[in-house]
């Protein structure tokens, strides 16, 4: 009774907040709880800073060897559609789950994405959207392992990631991946950002062993070539970068697996850093995502739709 009385206060205290504040979008950050085989998740602000859970999950993985949904990241079209990829398994999938929706309440069929023609490709891991505004296209970054393609450093071969990219119009025909960037290093959890014309960011996760942690690489076109990736701005053992605007300057949220929690780097211009994660607040068992904007109307109806069943 306890349970069911507190998810209803925090329902209605929510859509109090999205009524009165008269803002027409919101941010949601996208989320998964391991082990990962519940479905997606959302977690709901006002501010791009302190965050609150929207009980319940919305859409349950079944593509895949594994069926699991990791690192869901949503993009937002320009005609209101929300489109959804995340990693279907850890290993074994050369493609990625792929769903879309109006409302984030009704979600179409899952259809699973092959973009990985080479069939000694080991994993496809973290597909995350960008939308190319130029060439009117999205394009979904991700990374996978292929053995003995690259130099593997101090990592196995089954364990040495590159970043790749597919593109699509319509979102029912993808590209067959390619090779977006080899940094000299495995690397994965890339996310792109535009900043102006021909003015591109790209955060990216070293996963060479120790290091484990976050860089900075720039182009001026979103399909490279890229620069040479930066020194490390955060601590190791952290995953899932998602960048979002705030005020003047950039808020770089990250996954710190190790701590159960999540970090916060504060940054104008990507070489300067402040560490914003005493800042932040995220509720615990939430997973890294994406985080991406809505209408108010949208997400009040999530919350209602959360509220009124047990999902």
């Amino acid at each position: 009774m306890l349970k069911d009385y507190l998810k209803l206060l925090f329902s209605t205290l929510l859509v109090i907040f999205l009524c009165s504040c008269g803002t027409e979008e919101w941010y949601l950050y996208s989320s998964f709880h391991e082990p990962a085989d519940e479905g997606l998740r959302f977690l709901v602000s006002r501010d791009g800073m302190h965050w609150d859970s929207i009980p319940g999950t919305w859409l349950h993985p079944e593509v895949g060897k594994q069926h699991v949904m990791r690192d869901p990241s949503i993009l937002r079209t320009p005609d209101g559609t929300f489109h959804l990829v995340w990693t279907s398994s850890w290993q074994g999938d050369r493609g990625f789950g792929y769903a879309n929706s109006r409302d984030l309440t009704h979600w179409s069929k899952e259809r699973f994405i092959t973009v990985m023609e080479d069939t000694s490709t080991v994993n496809v891991w973290a597909p995350e959207w960008f939308y190319d505004d130029e060439r009117k296209q999205a394009m979904v970054v991700w990374a996978s392992c292929i053995p003995y393609r690259f130099e593997k450093g101090i990592e196995d071969e089954r364990n040495n990631h590159r970043l790749y990219y597919s593109m699509t119009k319509d979102f029912n025909t993808f590209t067959t991946g390619q090779l977006l960037m080899d940094p000299g290093f495995s690397s994965i959890d890339a996310t792109i950002i535009k900043r102006g014309k021909s003015d591109y960011v790209m955060v990216l996760k070293d996963n060479t062993r120790p290091n484990r942690n976050l860089r900075i690489s720039t182009a001026k076109d979103p399909l490279g070539p890229w620069s040479v990736a930066s020194e490390p701005f955060t601590e190791e053992f952290v995953e899932g970068p998602t960048v979002v605007r705030i005020d003047n300057g950039y808020l770089i949220y990250y996954d710190r697996y190790k701590k159960y929690d999540f970090g916060a780097s504060f940054t104008t211009d990507f070489k300067h850093f402040d560490d914003f994660s005493d800042h932040i607040s995220i509720p615990p068992l939430h997973k890294h995502g994406t985080i991406f904007k809505a209408p108010a109307k949208i997400v009040k109806n999530l919350i209602k739709v959360s509220n009124s069943s047990s999902r």
